[in-house]
């Protein structure tokens, strides 16, 4: 891995994990599903740019998905 790349699954591993603990306190079954998939996709993701773009997908979905 790259510094860019290590660096980004960082940043958005911590912002999962804060979506998944508001998810588990406010029983917010996207926002917890979106953390875990935040703290998971690094792994999966092969460049900087698939990282950035799916990570603020998945940063923008809570916010227009309500169940």
């Amino acid at each position: 891995m790259e510094t860019a790349e290590l660096f980004l699954a960082l940043i958005f591993g911590s912002i999962g994990f804060g979506y998944f603990m508001y998810g588990r306190r406010k029983q917010n079954i996207v926002a917890r599903y979106c953390g875990i998939a935040m703290l998971l996709y690094p792994y999966l993701a092969s460049s900087v740019w698939e990282m950035l773009a799916v990570g603020i997908g998945l940063m923008l979905v809570p916010r227009f998905i309500e169940l």
